[in-house]
């Protein structure tokens, strides 16, 4: 299994109780977005939805281009854009203003769109979208790229399109993965990232080796390279000191929110109890409502089966109410981050090295003081 140290992020939809004050939600997912800069995680990730009540961030390049201006290192990504939503030709002129504001910090994410009223908003067939979508995807790494785009479908006419601006940086993509191979075959065949929303769901767990060998057998037909470094998996949690506590801050929002997301995502069942919804979660592996220590073994079971990845992103809703989501997410970062990044080991020897050497430290500036004090005392004598 792959050992490359993991880096930590977060990914948002994002999931609010309906009746949380909708502009108080939207600024507490940007002070979330500010408190995980703070606390060194890697990547932050913002979704695109428009009706349902719950996922109230209707752009994420407008969110992001709030985020960029009150960070300053973490890499802020669209989780996800919903391509078929869009003309292909215009939000790829918004995605290269982005990774100039962010002056490479934009990761752009793309997806088909998962709610139907959504699609039926806007007068769209959502069984066309994963259609749509791939061959949006197509147009917009042809335009970053450089090339002039003559292209017309049922859904989109580019005559002669081109980005009259390059791009700031590399720019990073990614697509979504759930159950379907359509996510994994877009990434092997561009080289992108991939996001595996559904990683530690029964079928999306089991789907994962799957789907990244799809990802290097298109990448590896398509003259690409891929790096499991580049793949990311979710998982639900919420951590506090103790179980106990953990389960009482979850009784705000997780029961409540993960039965509407019983109504949007297959595989979800509605539950009467938040009690029987979190043993449910951790004894399945699920997601983790629990302690740092928990977090850390669910993720080694996330490695296990994947054979290895390279980012966990936090599914973050609003599970506890924000003060306690933002006491989760530091608890993340100082018990559960050391020990996959790398850092702990070369602490932990160090210490090691001290505690077992019989004193030895003590010892040494015990008999250098003994020295100093001879020294002075014979330099007094001399006198």
């Amino acid at each position: 299994m792959d050992q490359t140290p993991l880096e930590f992020g977060a990914f948002l939809a994002p999931w609010h109780r309906v009746d949380t004050d909708a502009n108080i939600a939207i600024h507490q997912d940007l002070e979330t977005a500010v408190a995980m800069d703070r606390l060194g995680y890697s990547e932050f990730w913002i979704g695109e939805h428009h009706s349902g009540g719950v996922e109230i961030v209707a752009d994420p390049l407008l969110f992001i281009a709030a985020a960029a201006e009150r960070t300053q290192r973490i890499k802020l990504g669209s989780g996800v854009l919903s391509l078929p939503y869009h003309n292909p030709f215009l939000l790829a002129d918004r995605i290269v203003l982005l990774d100039h504001l962010t002056r490479g910090r934009f990761l752009f994410g793309a997806g088909p769109g998962q709610l139907v009223d959504d699609s039926r908003s806007i007068g769209i067939d959502s069984l066309e979208n994963r259609r749509k979508m791939e061959q949006s995807f197509d147009v917009i790494h042809r335009l970053l790229a450089g090339e002039t785009v003559t292209e017309k479908t049922d859904w989109y006419d580019l005559d002669a399109a081109y980005l009259q601006v390059p791009p700031y940086s590399d720019i990073h993509t990614a697509v979504t993965a759930t159950v379907s191979p359509t996510g994994p075959k877009l990434a092997g065949r561009y080289g992108a990232g991939l996001l595996s929303l559904a990683a530690t769901s029964p079928e999306g767990s089991a789907a994962l080796k799957a789907h990244w060998g799809i990802v290097e057998e298109l990448a590896a037909e398509n003259g690409k390279t891929v790096d499991r470094r580049n793949w990311r998996l979710t998982c639900p949690m919420h951590i506090a000191e103790t179980e106990a506590k953990a389960r009482e801050n979850a009784r705000h929002g997780l029961l409540y929110l993960m039965n509407y997301l019983a109504h949007v995502s297959p595989g979800l069942a509605q539950l009467d109890d938040v009690d029987v919804l979190i043993d449910g979660m951790n004894s399945t592996g699920f997601g983790v409502v629990g302690t740092p220590d928990m977090a850390v073994e669910q993720i080694k079971r996330m490695q296990e089966a994947s054979g290895g990845f390279g980012k966990l992103l936090i599914l973050h809703g609003e599970w506890a109410d924000h003060p306690n989501s933002i006491r989760s997410l530091e608890l993340i970062a100082e018990k559960v981050m050391p020990v996959f990044n790398g850092s702990l080991d070369r602490r932990q020897r160090g210490y090691d090295q001290t505690v077992n050497s019989d004193g030895a430290g003590a010892k040494a500036t015990s008999a250098g003081q003994a020295e100093a004090q001879a020294r002075f005392e014979a330099e007094r004598a001399g006198r």
